[in-house]
């Protein structure tokens, strides 16, 4: 072979690789941005059934979901741990998707301490957290709460004692009510990555 033909059989041989090695690297990129970023729970949990009134006094009705994202989570007004940081991460998070998207998410917020989740807590906590019109704050005498806390599995502050200890997580229920992805405050809770999991749910 000439060394002519070997160039260009090295050119080509390179140029191949390099192909290949983009190939790789777009799929991967591709499949990350396909995937959830928050932790995965087990498959097949469903969104659990509820009725609850909001804090403007609109019930929300868990079978009047399907076809939306929901965002869940769990929320105290008097914590000023977790909750703030959630509140603000799903206000964020909701700005960052294009209009048509957005009118496909639901978020809501579960009141963990009836008791002190009045119409003025509830409402001085979304205007602080600038969520209003975008957190829906569901509350409701705790007989009517505690079974719905009990679906979820999560803690409440009314048990713990405690307005900063309770459960709060943001979980994401697809369009079929399935849940599949969570994020939690302090761990991998951002707007950033909310938003991106919202999409995804959007999209499968």
């Amino acid at each position: 072979m000439s060394s002519r033909s070997r160039v260009l059989v090295i050119g080509a041989v390179a140029v191949v690789a390099a192909a290949a090695a983009l190939a790789v690297a777009l799929f991967a990129f591709g499949g990350d941005e396909e995937s959830y970023r928050g932790s995965t729970p087990p498959e097949g949990i469903e969104l659990p059934a509820f009725s609850l009134p909001d804090e403007q006094g609109q019930v929300v009705d868990s079978s009047g979901l399907d076809g939306k994202v929901t965002a869940v989570t769990f929320l105290d007004t008097q914590c000023t741990q977790a909750c703030p940081v959630i509140a603000s991460a799903v206000g964020q998070a909701l700005d960052r998707l294009p209009g048509d998207e957005r009118r496909d998410v639901v978020a809501l917020a579960l009141s963990v301490d009836p008791a002190e989740d009045t119409p003025e807590s509830v409402g001085a906590f979304l205007e602080r957290h600038r969520v209003r019109g975008e957190l829906r704050y569901l509350v409701a005498p705790e007989d009517e709460l505690r079974p719905v806390w009990d679906a979820f599995g999560v803690m409440a502050s009314l048990d713990s004692g405690s307005d900063d200890l309770h459960s709060a997580p943001v979980r994401i229920f697809d369009r079929n009510g399935v849940w599949v992805s969570t994020l939690n405050a302090g761990a991998d809770l951002t707007p950033e990555s909310l938003a991106h999991d919202l999409a995804v749910a959007l999209d499968s």
